[in-house]
Formats: C-alpha cells, sequence, structure tokens
C-alpha cells in the first residue's frame, strides 16, 4: 500500500518572501534613482566648468578690449604732457631729450606687454620725474627717494602693469604750488613684502587751477585698470591734510599672482 505524506504550508512563509522580494525591488529601484541622479549630477558639474571656463574666456576678452582702449587714451596724453615740459625749458633740452629717449623706449616697446617688473616700472617713473623738474626751480624742494629690497622674489618678474604710476607723479607736478617757499614735492617708492607702493605728496597751490575743457583722463584710467587688472588686491587713497595732497597706491603683487595661478 502506497503512503501519502501530507506538507503542510506555513503562510507567514509565504508572505515573508513577497516581502523579501518587495524590499529586494525598492532597494534596486533607489539604486538606478541614484545611479541616474549621479550621473545627472556629474553632466550638470561638467556644463558648469564649461560653462565658468567660456565666462572666463569672454571677461578676459572684454577686459584685454577695455585696457586697449584705456592705454590708446593714455599714451597720447603723456606725450602731451611730457612735450610741454620740453618746450617750457628750452636750455634743458639735451638733458631732458636724453630722459625723453629712455620714456620713449619704455611706452613703444614695454608698455606693450600685459606686464613688466617693478624694476623696470620704478626706472621709467625715474626718467619722468626727471623731465619734470624741468618745469620747476633748481631750489624748490623735490624729494625723492626708493626704499627697494631687491632681494624679494617679485622685484624682477612680470607682474606689475606698466604706465601705473605716471598719474599720481603727474598730478603733482601739475597741481602743486610751485611759487610759496615752503612749497615741495615728495615721491616715495616702496617695493617690500612684494608689495609695490607709491606715495606722492604736494602743498596745494592757492591758485584755482586752469579749468580745461578736457581733463581727468589719467585719474579716470588708473582707477579704470586697477580695478579690472588688480581687483581686490589693491589700495588707491587721495586725501587732503593740512593743504598737503597725499596719494599713495599699494598694490600686493603676491598674492595678485597666486589668485592668477588658482584661476589658471
Amino acid at each position: 500500500m502506497n503512503s501519502c505524506k501530507l506538507y503542510h504550508v506555513n503562510p507567514n512563509s509565504t508572505l515573508t518572501i513577497e516581502y523579501s522580494y518587495i524590499f529586494t525591488g525598492i532597494i534596486l529601484i533607489l539604486a538606478v534613482a541614484c545611479a541616474f541622479l549621479w550621473i545627472k549630477l556629474v553632466k550638470a558639474e561638467k556644463e558648469k566648468k564649461v560653462t565658468e571656463t567660456r565666462f572666463r574666456q569672454v571677461e578676459g576678452q572684454i577686459n584685454s578690449l577695455q585696457l586697449e582702449t584705456l592705454e590708446s587714451r593714455l599714451n597720447p596724453h603723456l606725450f602731451k604732457n611730457i612735450l610741454n615740459s620740453i618746450q617750457s625749458h628750452a636750455y634743458q633740452t639735451y638733458f631732458a631729450l636724453d630722459k625723453l629717449a629712455n620714456v620713449l623706449d619704455y611706452i613703444l616697446y614695454e608698455s606693450k606687454n600685459k606686464f613688466v617688473t617693478p624694476k623696470e616700472e620704478i626706472e621709467f617713473a625715474l626718467n619722468l620725474i626727471e623731465i619734470n623738474k624741468i618745469k620747476i626751480s633748481p631750489l624748490f624742494e623735490l624729494k625723492v627717494k626708493t626704499k627697494i629690497d631687491e632681494s624679494e622674489p617679485l622685484y624682477g618678474q612680470s607682474v606689475l602693469a606698466p604706465l601705473i604710476s605716471i598719474d599720481l607723479i603727474e598730478n603733482a607736478f601739475k597741481h602743486a604750488d610751485l611759487q610759496s617757499e615752503d612749497s615741495f614735492i615728495s615721491i616715495i617708492f616702496e617695493f617690500k613684502n612684494n608689495v609695490f607702493s607709491l606715495t606722492v605728496s604736494n602743498k596745494i597751490s592757492g591758485k584755482p587751477p586752469i579749468k580745461k575743457d578736457k581733463g581727468g583722463i589719467g585719474s579716470e584710467t588708473l582707477e579704470q585698470r586697477l580695478n579690472i587688472i588688480y581687483k581686490g588686491n589693491f589700495k588707491l587713497e587721495r586725501f587732503i591734510e593740512e593743504n598737503v595732497y597725499i596719494a599713495t597706491l599699494k598694490i600686493d603683487l603676491l598674492e595678485h599672482k597666486n589668485k592668477m595661478l588658482t584661476a589658471g
């Protein structure tokens, strides 16, 4: 006689298996969703980097065009002032022309570069001061000092915008009181801790300045160039203290270079 065996199926076990399948399915769905989101995130990050790169390229092109426009306005303005200085004192023409030759070389060749060395800019500025000295009496107090640490790494590197010192120097000679006994012009160049500093001060003339139809190009150009090139790495101040006009410019060249390297 054949015997029949009866198997009893536990309903709880069946439910457990079904819940296991459902849980596994949910895990798979979540895994697929996470993978999809991760792929979208990576793609979005790549698109963001491409957009930022394009933006920097466009910004650089705009800045270059602005600088070219500013420099094209600046150089003729500088030439006019230099020639006026030489013409006003013909007896010193030979000496002035020698200095002018150095200034012209700098403007024609070095100023075309986006950056020059602080050493080159300071040498140029000293030649410019010698030309402007033609305007004043030999008895006039003109103090020019240089406080330079030539061992600084950036002193001989091309990190300084050319012609950056023109405006402050020319304004001193243009607006100084050249007649009073206690009148003076003081110009101090400093290069320390990779910071370029220029401080120019002069006694203000009591006479009102001659009004001109066109003017202020130098001051406007300087601030625009500094904002474009150095952004938050410079400090430009102009103020009057006891009838003395003081202008100071400081540029943190090391910080600027670090930002350029990081951006690159």
